[in-house]
């Protein structure tokens, strides 16, 4: 093959490279994350309002706050996310082949890291079906905010048929905002919103 054929399938080449090899999520990521960062790819981005806006999530013995989400945790525990009564919850769904996930992570991280952790929790629910792979990136990116595995189905609000899909109950376990797909939370009016949200809880 002469230097000019070559040059002509070295583009196919690097194209087949990325979509079929475990390089295509990194990769993506990092292109849709460079969009995200640039504002060339602005996400509509929901603002948890003071009071809550969104119908209750499945409730029992006069309890609003969702009582059967059974999560474990990276070591295996047994958790629910009912233990985080009174927080605001940033519940993340996610998976590390997910290109969009992967690319709104790195704002998830700097947000997570502003926040008063004894006012807002973070709830990371990796979907991926080998735990393995998602410590792996995990561990690579040096992400440290909390991340959990289903340990039973999800129930509403949290069984989006997309990812990324973010939920935000108020401390209450109301759904104070929902967004489905890609987004960028590391700005000034959402942690503003966030903290807004935590303080009414205390009015």
């Amino acid at each position: 093959m002469n230097r000019k054929n070559l040059l002509q399938w070295l583009p196919l080449a690097l194209f087949a490279l990325v979509l079929f090899t475990p390089l295509r999520t990194p990769v993506l990521g990092g292109i849709q994350r460079g969009l995200l960062a640039t504002g060339l790819w602005k996400a509509d981005v929901p603002a948890p309002a003071a009071a809550p806006v969104a119908t209750p999530v499945s409730s029992t013995s006069g309890s609003v706050y969702p009582h059967n989400l059974p999560l474990l945790t990276l070591d295996g525990k047994h958790v629910n996310l009912s233990d985080l009564k009174g927080k605001v919850v940033f519940v993340n769904l996610w998976a590390s082949w997910c290109p969009p996930c992967v690319a709104e992570m790195p704002g998830i991280h700097a947000l997570y890291k502003k926040m008063d952790p004894k006012k807002v929790a973070f709830v990371m629910i990796s979907l991926d079906e080998n735990p393995a792979k998602a410590q792996a990136m995990l561990k690579r990116q040096g992400y440290t905010f909390p991340v959990y595995f289903p340990a039973g189905p999800l129930v509403p609000p949290f069984d989006s048929n997309s990812i990324p899909s973010t939920v935000i109950l108020d401390p209450d376990g109301q759904v104070a905002a929902r967004h489905d797909g890609m987004a960028e939370y590391d700005t000034p009016e959402f942690k503003a919103a966030l903290d807004n949200l935590a303080a009414g809880s205390h009015k």
